[in-house]
């Protein structure tokens, strides 16, 4: 009795240490899961990324990718997919506990990808460094839809001016169209000229200058669509040189000291120079760059018109006036003698004179822009004619409108003076296209008015209905 006691108290022995033994082991893997659970070496939060939904395909377009993690990014791939074949432009992994980075990437130019496809698609693989997911890591992927685009924009010349002049100015009307149209301006030389609708969409109109200081007049229409394509088509004007007048200006001590004196006592950095040919030379070319500057700020851009009523008449001003110094004119002041130039400039308007204080009129209907003081031309109103077509009225007297008023033709709205730099009474008169100023005769001749800019309407409108009758 007393051996079979003692065989069942060493089996209950044996039986409670696997039960501990068990329980240990539960224990253990319970640890074991809630230290995966807990510990951010197994965080289980997925990157972020961030990408733009769409892009135009691009030979060596740059594609700008934002990765994030909370913890550290592990690695990523870039892929491009046409929906046949999929290659990768882009991959690498992340330095540790690297939490964001900013990447860019390059669409190759021959990437093997079928260019007849409408649009391929872009997809982006982020992985972190998480252990989760068996050392794989969290992933993220995002996909944006790349549009392919090689056709270049259509661009057609409807329109234009018989001819140009050196200085001069002249309208032109073409057609631009593509699916995605980014820009569509004039070029000539370094200068953008901005166009506007014209009547039916796909048409554009502008007015155009050749600067008078340009040798070379090379006018073209440029468009440029979402995807970078450009287009280019030369405009054919005739061109037409034109010589402007040299002129020598003798600096007298009375000029200098008195009104060049007084004129600079309105400028701090001005008044302080001593020496009056270094003063003058200062308000001839640095005051002097200030104030073109706030006319070409004031007159640089197109406003929309009704071009079914924009009509011009020729510009007149002053009646019966005197012109007494010409456009483009290049002045070199000297003292003393010619061997002693002091500064230069050149003359960016007409000169007109006829009674003091007589009334100034605007010759077309327009919005006042600019009411004020502005240096070398002292008061100045700038008047907007729409369509880039802007003038000024330089040395006032006064001023009879008021900045913002509309203006209708005829009316008076200055008179002459002899304020800025004017020695007698005149009036200083200047015609600029988008910033640009130009020779004012062309636009003070009713039949050059007639056969540069309104016949060109004429025949674009003419134009223009027959295709819409075809189509």
């Amino acid at each position: 009795m007393q051996r079979r006691y003692n065989y069942r108290s060493r089996r209950k022995k044996r039986g409670g240490g696997g039960f501990i033994l068990f329980f240990i082991f539960l224990l253990s893997i319970a640890g074991v899961v809630a230290y995966v659970y807990i510990s951010p070496r197994f965080e289980r939060i997925a990157p972020r990324v961030e990408l733009d939904k769409s892009f135009f395909w691009a030979p060596g377009k740059k594609i700008k990718i934002w990765m994030g993690d909370n913890q550290g990014l592990g690695s990523y791939e870039v892929l491009l997919d046409d929906g046949n074949k999929e290659i990768t432009i882009a991959s690498g992994k992340f330095p540790a506990n690297k939490k964001n980075s900013e990447i860019f990437v390059t669409i190759p130019a021959h990437s093997g990808l079928d260019l007849k496809k409408k649009s391929w698609r872009l997809k982006v693989e982020v992985r972190d460094s998480s252990l989760w997911n068996f050392w794989q890591g969290n992933r993220t992927l995002k996909e944006a839809k790349i549009l392919v685009d090689t056709e270049p924009p259509s661009i057609g010349i409807v329109a234009w001016s018989p001819s140009i002049v050196k200085g001069g100015s002249g309208l032109v009307i073409f057609r631009a169209t593509d699916k995605h149209l980014k820009d569509v301006y004039v070029q000539i030389g370094k200068k953008h000229f901005k166009v506007v609708k014209y009547k039916v969409k796909g048409y554009w109109a502008t007015l155009l200058a050749w600067p008078f200081r340009d040798k070379i007049f090379d006018p073209k229409v440029v468009a440029i669509d979402e995807a970078g394509n450009r287009s280019e088509q030369q405009i054919a004007f005739e061109r037409l040189t034109r010589k402007f007048r040299i002129s020598w200006i003798h600096l007298s001590d009375r000029f200098l000291n008195g009104k060049i004196k007084s004129f600079s006592t309105r400028y701090a950095d001005i008044s302080s120079i001593r020496n009056p040919l270094k003063r003058f030379k200062a308000v001839n070319e640095k005051i002097r760059i200030r104030n073109e500057k706030l006319i070409h700020h004031y007159t640089a851009n197109p406003t929309a018109v009704n071009f079914s009523r924009w009509r011009l008449h020729a510009f007149y001003p002053l009646k019966s006036a005197a012109r007494v110094a010409d456009f483009g004119d290049e002045r070199h002041y000297y003292y003393n003698d010619r061997n002693h130039e002091v500064s230069r400039s050149y003359h960016l308007g007409y000169d007109l004179a006829s009674v003091r204080q007589a009334p100034i009129i605007s010759s077309n209907p327009a919005t006042v822009v600019f009411v004020g003081r502005n240096g070398i031309y002292g008061n100045m109103p700038i008047l907007d004619h729409g369509f880039g077509l802007y003038t000024i009225y330089g040395h006032c007297s006064s001023i009879l409108v008021g900045d913002g008023d509309r203006v209708r033709r005829g009316q008076v709205i200055a008179r002459t003076g002899t304020t800025g730099l004017a020695l007698g009474d005149h009036l200083h008169f200047g015609i600029l296209i988008q910033g640009v100023e130009v020779w004012p005769m062309d636009w003070m001749k009713q039949n050059w008015i007639n056969s540069h800019i309104n016949n060109v309407f004429k025949t674009a409108n003419r134009i223009i209905g027959r295709r819409r009758r075809h189509h």
